[in-house]
């Protein structure tokens, strides 16, 4: 089935337009995603580990789940959905948070990402074990620890996808934390 997003201009600002995913990463026309961080109650954020048959950081780890909102959805019901079709977890609009926004643009062969980005966290206890893993799109999950995640982090992504801004939004909600 095709996908379809509201197109923005580069002030964010919706044009009206809507056009297919394969345009949008085409042309590089400016586009909603979204990313939320799941934290446990040890403070360790849940990582899924992105499928080999990716075509952007293929077998890379990556946020605990994201993507695209699609055309007249708001960010967090994209999170709800991404979710669920990722990784079986249900969430609904009370158990997630939103701690920032951001602008990215990632090119990766033929794909330009111009991304309006939002960002959330959810406090959830989540058995991996259990989880229902999309086999196109994850490959698998584990928690990793609030140091170690900084760590890759701040040493150019070691290990993890290098998506501008939402790791270090990442950071930016752990300081508070600690606050």
């Amino acid at each position: 089935m095709e996908e379809y997003f509201d197109v923005l201009n580069e002030k964010g600002e919706y044009t009206g337009k809507t056009e297919t995913r394969e345009k949008c990463h085409k042309e590089g026309l400016w586009h909603k995603a979204v990313v939320v961080f799941i934290i446990n109650s040890k403070g360790q954020v849940l990582l899924q580990k992105r499928s080999a048959n990716k075509r952007m950081w293929p077998n890379t780890w990556d946020v605990t789940a994201g993507g695209h909102v699609l055309a007249g959805e708001f960010g967090f019901q994209s999170i709800l959905r991404e979710c669920k079709e990722e990784l079986g977890i249900e969430l609904n609009k009370n158990d997630i948070t939103f701690i920032g926004a951001g602008i990215s643009n990632n090119i990766k062969g033929d794909i330009v990402n111009n991304h309006f980005n939002e960002y959330y966290v959810a406090n959830k206890e989540v058995d991996e074990t259990r989880l229902k893993l999309q086999e196109e799109e994850v490959s698998e999950v584990k928690w990793i620890d609030r140091d170690e995640i900084i760590e890759k982090i701040k040493d150019n992504y070691n290990g993890i996808t290098d998506k501008e801004g939402c790791w270090e939004y990442l950071i930016k909600y752990y300081d508070w934390l600690n606050k």
